[in-house]
């Protein structure tokens, strides 16, 4: 397509364009001999998992070969790797986008077939002989709530075949993974949910949108409802107890805790009403109730059976080298879910461990000289957290969410956080906290791009999270920069004192 990115059209204009744009990608992969074997590459996260998975469905209907590699960077070193395969014929899924560059010198320009299904914002080039690029912002979307990875993933799988809508629930989990739901989805996410809704694969409930109802006893649901904080219940077991059996709830059930799923109609009405009410004061006490998604074919108790929660485990799944396990999960196999469920457990040791060395280091600062190595830069409109060996490089974006949510820092307070690495890289995520208050006062991706680029680097992501990559050896100098850029762009708020930006270790999407 001819398009160039912000042009400026109606909705329904601007998604017949994407659609189009996905159905000519359709028509040219259509073209491509089955007896060839498909490159496919994708992201680690559970939006780049989803795509993966909504492909490889694809492909196995389709009777193709495939080959899948899952990046956690795709970098030039990764992009030479590529051209050096025997194979013809790639498809990149949730990243390509912000490195079509590389995938066009080392690719494309020998002669190799590239397709990019992704969502991430263009920098630079877009279009290039033997690369079919199909991206929302080609066609004026912004993509940061609209559509996933996954969501392109499937509409290039829909596309190829009307049959391919079963997998429009896997999509909807990509989306959520990537933080586009917010009490709904809107425009093409909502076509999605439709398909699945259609397809029998998916419902949508009103309930309380709290993280663990599958799975957790009630009270500790309450306890770690960070998300959604219920004043003067969350943080305490012994207070949410109290609060369950105020409302005329009791919290047990036999030997056992119950769990949400438990409560009949009545318990339900209370306890929402009471949840509510106990918010009275928040900014938007009701914004704790709002659409759960429920899995149909997931059995009743199970995590997988939440969306929300099927997307944390995917997470874990890529983040702790187990992606194929994930895949396997999306795919509905036995083996791979159980696997996944084990996962996940390691998952929440690893973001338990990360959280633990924070509070350590962010206490440590206190009894370190100026002229002595922090591994937490506390500055006015600025949290800069070098975790160097300390935290895995894959969970280095989780702790800079749960950093920038944790309500410690005042709303427009940048979270840069950087962990290494092998081959002498270090990987780098921007945050923003408070971000649903700032919203649109920062592009995070355009700022780290900037920064990394001082240092060789390399970023993308979204307006709202960005993630780079560079090389170890010039991490002080990207810290320096970072600094610099980071104090031109401040919102002129002071961060809170350091002992009030303690975390609270709760597990979330």
């Amino acid at each position: 397509m001819n398009s160039e990115p912000g042009d400026k059209k109606n909705e329904a204009e601007q998604i017949e364009l994407l659609k189009q744009m996905v159905k000519e990608a359709a028509e040219a992969f259509s073209k491509v001999d089955k007896a060839e074997t498909i490159r496919l590459v994708s992201h680690l996260d559970a939006d780049g998992l989803s795509s993966a998975a909504v492909i490889i469905k694809t492909l196995i209907r389709e009777n193709r070969k495939y080959c899948l590699s899952i990046a956690p960077q795709l970098t030039e070193e990764v992009a030479i790797q590529l051209a050096a395969e025997s194979y013809q014929y790639y498809v990149f899924t949730d990243l390509g986008t912000g490195q079509f560059g590389l995938l066009r010198k080392h690719l494309a320009a020998n002669g190799k077939k590239v397709f990019i299904l992704d969502h991430h914002h263009i920098q630079g080039e877009s279009a290039a002989e033997n690369m079919v690029h199909a991206n929302p912002h080609l066609a004026g979307i912004e993509s940061s709530r609209e559509i996933s990875g996954a969501g392109v993933s499937y509409l290039f799988s829909k596309a190829l075949s009307e049959k391919n809508k079963d997998l429009a629930h896997i999509a909807l989990i990509g989306a959520i993974g990537d933080m586009q739901e917010d009490n709904g989805f809107s425009l093409l996410n909502k076509e999605i949910l439709a398909d699945a809704k259609a397809a029998g694969t998916l419902k949508v409930i009103t309930g309380l949108r709290l993280f663990g109802v599958q799975t957790k006893p009630l009270h500790k649901v309450l306890e770690y409802s960070s998300e959604f904080p219920i004043p003067g219940v969350t943080g305490s077991e012994s207070a949410a107890i109290q609060f369950i059996q105020q409302l005329g709830i009791n919290p047990k059930s036999g030997n056992g805790w119950k769990k949400l799923t438990d409560l009949d109609d009545g318990e339900l009405v209370r306890l929402a009403t009471g949840v509510v009410l106990q918010r009275i004061n928040e900014k938007s006490p009701e914004s704790i109730i709002g659409p759960v998604y429920i899995l149909k074919h997931e059995v009743d108790g199970s995590p997988l059976r939440d969306a929300r929660e099927f997307a944390t485990l995917l997470n874990a799944c890529g983040r702790l080298g187990k992606a194929s396990v994930g895949i396997g999960a999306c795919l509905g196999d036995r083996k791979c879910k159980e696997e996944a469920l084990r996962t996940l457990g390691d998952y929440k040791q690893q973001i338990s461990g990360s959280l633990m060395w924070y509070e350590k280091a962010l206490k440590s600062n206190g009894t370190l000289s100026s002229s002595q190595k922090k591994s937490i830069i506390l500055e006015n409109g600025m949290v800069i957290i070098n975790a160097e060996d300390n935290i895995m490089p894959t969970m280095i974006g989780t702790l800079a969410s749960i950093v920038a949510k944790s309500n410690g820092f005042q709303p427009g307070t940048f979270v840069l956080s950087l962990a290494r690495a092998p081959d002498d890289f270090t990987k780098i995520s921007l945050r923003l906290a408070g971000e649903k208050l700032v919203k649109g006062e920062f592009n995070l991706m355009e700022l780290l791009t900037t920064i990394a680029a001082t240092v060789g680097g390399q970023a993308g992501g979204h307006h709202e999270a960005a993630g780079a990559i560079i090389r170890t050896e010039r991490e002080e100098e990207f810290i320096a920069a970072a600094k610099h850029h980071l104090a031109a762009r401040r919102i002129e708020e002071k961060i809170t004192a350091p002992e009030a930006a303690a975390v609270t270790p709760v597990i979330t999407p």
